[in-house]
This record gives C-alpha cells, structure tokens and sequence, in this order.
C-alpha cells in the first residue's frame, strides 16, 4: 500500500475536491521587523493535513519545488518562504536571522493549523536542504512540536565554514553562493559577513550538538557526493539509536541532479512510515 500510494504521488495527480480543492496560497508572515514572502501548498480534500515546512539553502537557486508539489499530492499541506534578505523578502541575510525566520514560519504554521480544520498542527514535519537542512536541525532540536525532521545534504555550518581559516571560509562561501551573481538576491551581505558570523558561532553551529534533542523523533537523512555528508555521520554517530533515523545516499551533485525522482521517492516513504507510525 504505501509503495503504491508513493508512486500514485510521483506519477498522477489526486482525485478533484471542488469543494476542497489543492491550492497555492501567497501569504507574508512576520519575523523580527519585516515579513517574509511565503507560499502555502494546500493539499486537496477537507483534511486535517499533516504539514511540511520545507527549507532551502543558500542562496536558495534550488528550492526543491518538485518536491513540493509530489508531498502536496501525498496529501500534506506545504509552507514553503524566503528567509529575510533573499528573493525579494525585505531585511538582511544572515545566518542568525535565517534561525529566527524558520521559527517564525514553524509559529506561523501552526497558529494556521489552529484557524484551519485543513492543517494538522499535531502533525509537522520540517525538510530542510543544505543550509536548510541544518535550519531543520536546528528548529527540530529546539521545538518539540516538530514530530520529524528530514536532512537533505545538510550543511554543517560549524566545521563546513566556521572552522576554516577565514580566507579559505570567504572562498567556500563565495562559491556556494556563485559569486557576485548568487550576491545579487541576498541582500546586506557579503561572503566574508557570512564567513565572520560562522566563525564566531562554529562551536555551537554543530549538527552533531542537535543529537539529545532529536534523538527520540524520526529522522532522515539524505546524502550525496557534495562532501557535506560527514557532517549527517557525525549527527548520526552521536544519536546512535539507528532505530530512529533512516539514512539514504546518492551518487548526485548537491542539487540531486539527474535524481530527482528517487528522491522524492526516498523522502515519500519515510513520511509514509513516519505517519503511519507516529501520529496515527
């Protein structure tokens, strides 16, 4: 059954519910002093929904939108934003403010579930990718209302920038966001601003730190050949418990390039699992 319902989603859209149909909503949802462009995808039929928040990374030019529409089509409603200071939400970028706007979005969605029969509040998933996927880590660890949390080539903020000597820092993050190019949709920022804010956090910026907060939820984590996965190892080293996260690897390119589906496909079954196992 749940085989069967996966490819359904990756493959043929739901049955049509005029009196409930799919949607994608635009929404602004304040944190700090600005609000965040955002876009909910609503899942079609009455609902309750169980609800992703899904995270991208830096600077965004992969935001996983395939991956969006297949959940949707699973049947959980998605919230998707843009952290402050990228694609054309207001405020600066910055690592920390990044943290503060994924709260704000988790808050938002779940104040949504409680005005909404259509969202289930009791059932939130956060997904994350690269930077995202440490975002996730972070939220998750901090927010028990967070049921699960999947890792898409989690970037270790700590050792993958932080640790570097700051030359070298400023390079790694001038490339990641494409030079000047990737510079234009962040704003009020610069890699050695980047690579400064990591420096000073890299000791607390640790996936490996998040593991007594995330050790008793469900947990994926995805890995590719981008060279962000010692960073999964060592989360998964310190959690120990292999009873409670499921690990998947690639051979692709940061992006999943050329492995899209199988992704998807890998992120649908464990959601499948998940609420099979633990919100019914």
């Amino acid at each position: 059954m749940t085989d069967a319902a996966v490819e359904r989603a990756l493959a043929s859209d739901p049955p049509s519910d005029p009196a409930f149909p799919a949607e994608t909503l635009p929404h602004a949802i304040s944190s700090g002093s600005v609000t965040l462009n955002a876009l909910l995808y609503t899942a079609a039929g009455a609902g309750p929904h169980p609800a992703v928040l899904l995270l991208y990374g830096l600077p965004g030019n992969e935001q996983n939108i395939d991956l969006a529409q297949s959940l949707r089509r699973a049947g959980w409603t998605v919230l998707t934003f843009h952290y402050r200071g990228s694609w054309g939400s207001p405020g600066a970028f910055s690592f920390a403010n990044c943290i503060e706007d994924a709260e704000a979005a988790l808050d938002w969605l779940i104040a949504s579930a409680g005005e909404s029969p259509r969202i289930d509040g009791r059932a939130v998933v956060v997904i994350g990718h690269s930077m995202g996927g440490f975002l996730a880590a972070h939220l998750a660890a901090h927010r028990p209302q967070v049921r699960a949390a999947a890792l898409l080539s989690a970037a270790d903020l700590g050792p993958a920038f932080g640790d570097l000597p700051a030359p070298r820092a400023v390079a790694v993050l001038d490339e990641a966001v494409g030079g000047s190019e990737g510079l234009r949709i962040l704003a009020d920022t610069s890699p050695r601003a980047l690579a400064r804010e990591a420096g000073a956090n890299a000791e607390h910026w640790r996936l490996r730190n998040f593991a007594p907060a995330l050790g008793n939820r469900p947990l994926l984590l995805c890995t590719s050949d981008d060279g962000f996965t010692p960073g999964s190892d060592a989360l998964a080293g310190a959690i120990g418990d292999a009873t409670r996260v499921t690990r998947a690897h690639f051979p692709a390119d940061h992006s999943y390039s050329g492995h899209r589906i199988a992704l998807q496909r890998t992120v649908l079954r464990w959601l499948f699992a998940v609420r099979h196992a633990d919100f019914d």
